[in-house]
């Protein structure tokens, strides 16, 4: 393969990736909806981390990881350490910005998206890993 054939399969992956977490986290998104959680923030960044999906429900706020891959078990296999460690500082300077600040209550959800779109949550399962 050229040079520039690699570099446009590497762009065209990379877009299909991003479309595919797109559609991931649209379809989780409706199943916390459905499930009376109001989406408050998608996509957000700080706190040296990143937050796919955070909700709140009463007093509680819910910070969900969407993983997608061919399979549930290959999905969770992609939340490392470093990476909960991360959603949790993001998450910190996230609820510090809220009125109620640290003091809510907050739980920490993963959201494991497999090649057919089957979603299967895991509560607080970032307390877990």
């Amino acid at each position: 393969m050229q040079p520039y054939q690699n570099a446009t399969f590497r762009s065209q992956r990379g877009k299909r990736n991003f479309l595919a977490g797109q559609a991931a986290e649209h379809s989780v998104r409706r199943i916390y909806q459905d499930r009376g959680f109001d989406l408050i923030a998608q996509r957000w960044r700080g706190g040296g981390g990143e937050l796919d999906l955070v909700f709140r429900k009463g007093d509680s706020l819910t910070f969900v990881e969407v993983k997608k891959s061919r399979s549930h078990e290959l999905a969770a296999q992609r939340v490392s350490q470093q990476q909960i460690h991360r959603i949790f500082n993001a998450a910190s300077v996230f609820a510090s910005k809220l009125e109620g600040g640290n003091l809510l209550e907050m739980q920490f959800d993963v959201a494991l998206v497999d090649g057919a779109g089957a979603v299967q949550i895991l509560e607080n399962a970032l307390m877990a890993f």
